[in-house]
C-alpha cells in the first residue's frame, strides 16, 4: 500500500477536508497547502500527482495523535521518520486510543481474525524473535474494519 493510499483511507475514515487535513499536518509542525494536499489525493500518472513521502506521512499520522490525543511534552517532530505498515498500525492505534480487544473487534469487521499473541507480534520492536510484519492486506482490513466499526471516531475529529 502507498502511502497515498494509506492517506486517503484515513481521509476516508474519519471525512476529512482539506483544511482539517492541513490543520492536522499543521499540528506535527509539517504545514502543507491546499493545492500539495490536492495533489496527494490525484491519480498517479496525473500531471500533478505527488508522491508523500515516509517522513511526510510519519508527520501527519503524529499530528493525528496530537489532535486526538494532545501533545505529548518534551517530544520533538522526527522529519527522518521510515515508515511501513507496523508504524502506520501502531500510529493509528495510539491516535485512537486502541486496547488489544478493540482492535480484534475492528479486524472482525473487516473481516479478518487474529488472536492476541498474533496481534502484539505486529508492535513489537523489528528485532524481537516474534516480530511479524503487517502485510498491506492486514492493514487495510483494519482501515475497512475501524471505517465501519467506529463512526463516532468522525464526530471526535470534526468537532
Amino acid at each position: 500500500m502507498t502511502n497515498n493510499e494509506v492517506l486517503q483511507h484515513i481521509r476516508y475514515i474519519f471525512a476529512l477536508d482539506n483544511e482539517k487535513i492541513a490543520a492536522i499536518f499543521q499540528q506535527a509542525q509539517c504545514p502543507k497547502t491546499d493545492e500539495e494536499i490536492n495533489d496527494f489525493f490525484r491519480k498517479n500518472g496525473e500531471p500533478s500527482f505527488s508522491r508523500i513521502a515516509d517522513n511526510v506521512l510519519a508527520s501527519f499520522l503524529d499530528g493525528l495523535i496530537i489532535a486526538l490525543r494532545g501533545a505529548k511534552e518534551g517530544l520533538q517532530a522526527q522529519l527522518d521518520q521510515t515508515i511501513n505498515n507496523n508504524v502506520i498500525f501502531n500510529k493509528v492505534k495510539i491516535a485512537l486510543a486502541l486496547k488489544a480487544d478493540e482492535i480484534i473487534t475492528i479486524l472482525s469487521a473487516g473481516e479478518l481474525t487474529l488472536s492476541k499473541h498474533e496481534l502484539s507480534a505486529f508492535f513489537r520492536k523489528p528485532e524481537h524473535k516474534n516480530f511479524r510484519a503487517c502485510n498491506d492486506d492486514t492493514l487495510l482490513k483494519f482501515f475497512n474494519g475501524l471505517h465501519l466499526k467506529n463512526q463516532q471516531v468522525i464526530k471526535v475529529i470534526k468537532e
